[in-house]
């Protein structure tokens, strides 16, 4: 059997789109033969549980989070499959909260390995994809939320035979591979509604909403909007968390901050609500919201001078974390650590963080697809002169902590990652086990 670390090696050998994006976006490249072939082999494990599965360009992740939260306190047995990681690959397939342990990794990595050999062209994630959906099936999940990992229409979680399919807030991103305009991405992100199956989705821009809207109908699959069909109202907002109501209806509390958490929390339990396997209480609800933890979004991890963590990667999440700034820390200037990947609207990004920013301290995480420093502080400095570069994250985050003011980490979740692990060190206080 291999060790943890060998299974990681293994999976490293497989063509891996999160570190290359493949040149053509089309059925020729992605589709999911290669992933019913690989399932079929395995037994079809996504087959023993009923699912939940979410697609959007932003808070797909939080509303995965709070979703598996509720439905883990109503005394289900929950699994939670999203990507990517913060720290450790294991965190992308949860059990009742629990991450796959290492030897439970291997042993999966093991047991697929024989199959994928035999399937052409698999890639990485639809191995770990197939990994996790076969962890849920022997761990007895009764329920799994799955994050689709790009797009939706040829993502490897496409299928699932969901009870409900949910769509978060759109906006560009990915613009090479799912397309140019609202309209296309949002085509993309449609391709996980089927047929017949009630669909969630967050407020949408107008052009995005007409393409969820067809693709409902054409299915036949109901469709419930929040902020139309659904009345939203936030009651109370502070750097302890938010409080909102649904339809009138009972004071609902989460430790998340921004107002998109809200409509992000009110797209959960709307897909709660509408998964006909599922029986949560108003309780459950409530108090599934308010345990719920997502790090790295809007994550403070000091309180004075404030010190946050937020992986806002595209123009729109970055205009709503600078809005979250002003509501959470009115008044403050911020030193701002920024690093994005190279497939972002960086120029755009800059625009939405600068204003708050007193101080910029550009850097790059080491990751593949991370955009080229000297690019970065060009865009940086034509807007803000007097820029600083820091060769890695570590190094920007003592740059800026030398300030002794607030800072604010952002501008993709690889950046956040480092940033949070050199913190951890800091402090004494580990976040998660390092093991990758």
């Amino acid at each position: 059997m291999r060790t943890y670390s060998q299974a990681l090696d293994y999976l490293a050998s497989f063509i891996n789109y999160e570190r290359q994006r493949p040149a053509i976006y089309s059925a020729e490249m992605l589709n999911l033969d290669r992933m019913r072939a690989l399932l079929r082999r395995l037994g079809d494990p996504h087959r023993s549980f009923s699912a939940i599965h979410i697609a959007g360009t932003k808070g797909k992740g939080s509303t995965s989070a709070m979703i598996e939260s509720i439905v883990r306190t109503a005394g289900y047995r929950a699994g939670l499959y999203t990507s990517p990681h913060l720290h450790t690959f294991r965190e992308r397939m949860r059990v009742n909260g629990e991450l796959i342990s290492p030897d439970d990794f291997a042993a999966r990595v093991d047991d697929i390995e024989p199959h994928a050999a035999a399937t052409e062209g698999i890639t990485w994630f639809e191995i770990m994809t197939a990994l996790a959906f076969s962890h849920f099936a022997r761990s007895r999940v009764e329920v799994a939320v799955v994050e689709v990992g790009l797009g939706g229409r040829f993502d490897a979680t496409n299928v699932l035979a969901p009870r409900v399919s949910v769509i978060t807030s759109l906006s560009m991103d990915h613009m090479s591979w799912l397309g140019h305009t609202l309209e296309q991405i949002a085509f993309e992100k449609a391709g996980i509604i089927k047929p017949g199956v009630p669909v969630v989705s967050a407020p949408q821009p107008t052009e995005a909403m007409a393409v969820i809207e067809r693709a409902a109908a054409d299915r036949a699959a109901p469709l419930t909007v929040v902020g139309r069909d659904v009345i939203v109202e936030r009651t109370a907002a502070a750097l302890e968390g938010q409080q909102f109501r649904i339809d009138q209806g009972d004071v609902l509390h989460i430790p998340l901050l921004g107002s998109h958490q809200v409509m992000n929390a009110v797209v959960a339990v709307t897909a709660v609500q509408l998964c006909d396997q599922l029986a949560c209480s108003r309780a459950s609800v409530a108090d599934g919201l308010q345990s719920v933890r997502w790090p790295g979004r809007f994550e403070v991890a000091r309180r004075e001078p404030p010190l946050v963590f937020d992986g806002a990667h595209n123009a729109d999440s970055a205009g709503k974390l600078a809005e979250t700034l002003g509501e959470v820390f009115p008044g403050q200037r911020w030193t701002l650590v920024f690093g994005a990947s190279a497939d972002k609207e960086i120029d755009k990004m800059l625009d939405a963080l600068l204003p708050p920013a007193e101080r910029v301290v550009v850097t790059r995480a080491r990751n593949a697809r991370a955009a080229d420093l000297e690019l970065i502080a060009e865009l940086a400095t034509e807007r803000r002169p007097g820029v600083e570069v820091a060769a890695t994250v570590r190094e920007a985050l003592t740059l800026a902590l030398e300030g002794n003011g607030p800072v604010i980490v952002t501008g993709s979740l690889f950046v956040v990652a480092e940033a949070r692990e050199s913190w951890a060190e800091r402090i004494g206080s580990p976040i998660l086990e390092l093991d990758d």
